[in-house]
Parts: structure tokens; C-alpha cells; sequence
């Protein structure tokens, strides 16, 4: 991928896809060296946010590897891991197909192949600032989560101290790449990578957009000093429609009886 192809990506669906499909054999890897092992920290923290219970219906969003999908599965919770990278997915079937309680989606964050109402819980990490446009990724979300159901979105954020900002920064213009690339991966990638982190909203913005679309009970908690953070609300159980700024371009579907 060239820097230009990097740079102007404009979060186009299928070449964002594209990229995530040339790293996924490596992305696990490159991941856990890249954040010092605090992926595992990360992960284990969003497992146990979205709280998983053997017979619930959980949607992870933005699933990647799956690594996060078999952590929730190993609830005995019914897993969904979705994801708009095929490449990514197929790794995902390779290291955790075994798991009879998860299944495999290629899906669109913006446009859910769902029901209304489907889930118990839906989570997404790391996935939202890939999305066009975010807002109708989270609508979706609340579309298809069951009234009184749950969301956690765990993703990078910004780290609220001044100096540990100015250095995390400077590690994913200047470290983080060669880091990439030094583990085998695409470089390329994680110039991208750090482009969207440094171009995402703060942790009480993407507050304001849960709440725009009508999660409730919306709280924020910051993990290894706000490089990530870990979002959460509330479906009401009477819940009114996102707004239609919000929603997806597409009809909704109709409520369940």
C-alpha cells in the first residue's frame, strides 16, 4: 500500500477491508508487541464490561480475529463475531472455529444484517474509527440490541494528561510503525492506524453520540491511562428510535411483536 493509498483512504468500506485483509495473518501478534501485552489487559477488561452469560446472544462487532468473540464465548454465551474483512474473518474460523457457540459474520457496522431487537449484548473494539460514518454504526448497534440489553465500545481514546498525550503521540507517528514492520507486518497499515487514532473524537464526544442515539446509563472508564477507554450504556426498555440523522440509510425494519 503506498502513502498515498494510506492517506486517502476516506475509511472506504472495501479498502479499509482490503488493508485489514493483508494483516490479519499477523495482526494478532504485531498487536500484542505493538501495546506491550496490554491487549490482553484491554480484552479481558471489555469481557468482563459486557458481562456475558451462558444462553445470551452477543454481537461482536468489528471482530477481527476473533480474539474477543472466543473470550465472550467462553461464557457459554451464543456469539456472533462480524466483521467487513473476509480476511480477517477466515483467521478467525482458523484459530477459533472449534468454539460449537460462535459463528462468523461478514457484515457492514453500518448496514447489520439483523433483526431488531436480536441481542442480548453487542460490543465493538477498535472498529468504530474505521467506519464512515460512526453515528449510524451505533444506531445500528442499538437497532439490534433487545430493550434493556447492553453495548460496550472499547477504543482508543485520548489520554487525558498532557505529557503521557505528547508521548503516546509521539510513539504512534514515529515507533509504532517500524514496530509493524519490524514484526513482519504491513507498516503501511499502522500509518493508517495512527492517522484514525489521532483523528478520533475524545472519550466525552463518542459519550454524546451513544447518547444521541438513545443508549442510556452512558459511562466512560479510561484503561492504561486513556490510550483506550471503555464505553458503556443501556438500551431503555421502552426505547424510542434513533434520530434519523442517526440511523442507517437504510428502511428499518419494522419492531417485533
Amino acid at each position: 500500500m503506498t502513502q498515498s493509498k494510506r492517506a486517502d483512504l476516506g475509511k472506504d468500506p472495501q479498502r479499509v477491508s482490503g488493508m485489514f485483509d493483508q494483516v490479519a495473518a499477523g495482526y494478532d501478534r504485531t498487536n500484542t508487541v505493538m501495546t506491550f501485552g496490554n491487549d490482553a489487559f484491554w480484552r479481558a477488561a471489555t469481557t468482563r464490561a459486557v458481562a456475558p452469560k451462558r444462553g445470551e446472544r452477543i454481537l461482536d462487532l468489528a471482530a477481527g480475529t476473533a480474539s474477543s468473540s472466543a473470550s465472550i464465548a467462553m461464557s457459554g454465551a451464543d456469539v456472533v463475531a462480524a466483521d467487513f474483512s473476509p480476511g480477517m474473518l477466515a483467521e478467525g474460523r482458523r484459530r477459533h472455529g472449534n468454539l460449537k457457540n460462535l459463528s462468523f459474520v461478514e457484515a457492514d457496522a453500518m448496514n447489520l444484517p439483523f433483526a431488531d431487537d436480536e441481542f442480548d449484548a453487542v460490543t465493538m473494539s477498535y472498529g468504530l474509527r474505521n467506519v464512515q460514518q460512526p453515528k449510524k454504526a451505533l444506531a445500528e448497534l442499538f437497532r439490534v440490541t433487545k430493550p434493556g440489553g447492553r453495548v460496550v465500545i472499547n477504543e482508543f481514546s485520548t489520554p487525558p494528561g498532557k505529557v503521557f498525550r505528547g508521548l503516546y503521540r509521539f510513539y504512534n507517528a514515529q515507533v509504532l510503525p517500524r514496530v509493524a514492520r519490524v514484526a513482519g507486518t504491513n507498516g503501511d497499515a499502522y500509518d493508517y492506524l495512527n492517522e484514525s487514532i489521532k483523528d478520533w473524537p475524545d472519550q466525552r464526544t463518542l459519550s454524546a453520540w451513544l447518547r444521541e442515539v438513545g443508549w442510556t446509563d452512558v459511562a466512560y472508564r479510561n484503561l492504561s491511562f486513556g490510550i483506550v477507554a471503555l464505553h458503556r450504556g443501556i438500551k431503555p426498555a421502552k426505547a424510542n428510535k434513533p434520530s434519523n440523522t442517526a440511523m442507517s440509510t437504510r428502511t428499518a425494519r419494522p419492531k417485533k411483536a
